[in-house]
């Protein structure tokens, strides 16, 4: 009788230890999911959403929109000019049907002719909606969509700087 009880605590206590194993495999095996860079810049210059508008401005204090797009992709070690003519000369260009996530959008404003003098950051897009972020003069930070007219009218070229 005495062998029959070893014998039975041997065996359940194999197949708990065979159960606890197991299960320690399975959860040592979940990794945390594996956040794009894409997605990473973008959170970044989200959460400079309202930030004022400051000439030459790199922090929340106040930025421009060459500040904002070069800030948010320092924070992922991808380093770019400072000034948006300058880094429109980075990147593969890319065709209005192609832009991702992440690309850079470039235009020139009215009020400043002749060469690349503003620059935003692909946060969304849906459907045919491209939603970019950047810095204004009268909003600070905000997102606007390349749709809009004065946008679109400015509008000069994308150009993708992550792959």
């Amino acid at each position: 009788m005495k062998q029959r009880v070893v014998l039975l605590i041997s065996i359940i206590t194999f197949i708990m230890y065979c159960f606890f194993k197991t299960e320690k495999k399975q959860s040592s095996n979940k990794k945390a999911p594996l956040i794009s860079l894409t997605d990473k810049v973008i959170s970044i210059a989200n959460s400079y959403n309202g930030v004022p508008y400051k000439p030459g401005g790199i922090t929340s204090k106040g930025m421009d929109c060459s500040g904002l797009v070069q800030t948010s992709f320092k924070q992922i070690n991808v380093l770019l000019p400072r000034s948006s003519s300058s880094m429109s000369n980075k990147g593969k260009k890319i065709s209005t049907d192609k832009i991702k996530l992440g690309d850079l959008l470039f235009f020139n404003i009215n009020r400043l002719k002749g060469k690349i003098n503003h620059v935003g950051l692909v946060t969304n897009i849906d459907n045919h909606n491209i939603y970019f972020i950047h810095s204004t003069t009268s909003k600070g930070v905000i997102t606007n969509s390349l749709n809009e007219p004065y946008w679109k009218t400015a509008f000069v070229k994308a150009k993708r700087v992550l792959n």
